[in-house]
């Protein structure tokens, strides 16, 4: 080593050889982590999604029995239906106190195929995606409202459907329209066939 630089025996630098490779990492590095979904991004709710069924070739079923104030989400397979994405998200902020909920979201993509990969599409609205959203919990019975928000495609396969949702879900009260409540919702979702 003579002045800080350390030199081979054919004489030449490797310093400037190790930088150049360890900015080339640090590069590849940034990027993949700005476009991974693997990554949780900041602001994004801590749920753990515990189930996801992908049919396409279907269609949302909500049945509801305002007896036991309940809504169940189901997925009927049906010919020439629409791929339909169907998952749960459970929540546990403190264990023992009693204010775990689990969000299940129903999405209705239409034809899958026609819409594009890294593109964000609205929710709840005409030529968006479809969507629906029920809430189990040791709460006031609530109902569906509206889901506003968006969703985008990260990577659209052969059995597995990756993207990620930003949006708000609205409930009301069953015996109280008076009353509202929202929940926030923005992570990445999987699917599988």
């Amino acid at each position: 080593m003579r002045d800080g630089i350390l030199f081979t025996r054919a004489g030449g630098s490797i310093t400037p050889l190790f930088d150049a490779v360890f900015r080339r990492l640090c590069w590849t590095l940034l990027v993949f982590s700005l476009s991974c979904d693997f990554i949780p991004r900041p602001g994004d709710t801590s749920g753990d999604q515990r189930a996801a069924q992908w049919v396409t070739s279907g269609r949302l079923v909500a049945d509801a029995d305002p007896r036991l104030t309940i809504l169940r989400l189901r997925i009927d397979t049906i010919p020439h239906g629409h791929d339909v994405l169907l998952t749960r998200f459970e929540f546990n902020s403190e264990p023992g106190i009693g204010d775990a909920y689990a969000l299940s979201v129903g999405l209705d993509f239409g034809h899958l195929r026609e819409r594009q990969v890294r593109t964000p599409y609205p929710l709840g609205v005409p030529g968006g995606v479809g969507a629906v959203a029920t809430i189990t919990c040791l709460c006031r019975p609530l109902r569906p409202d509206s889901v506003r928000g968006t969703y985008w495609i990260s990577q659209r396969g052969i059995a597995q459907l990756t993207g990620r949702i930003d949006a708000t879900l609205y409930f009301t009260a069953w015996d109280d329209t008076a009353y509202h409540r929202s929940y926030r919702l923005r992570q990445r979702i999987e699917g599988l066939r």
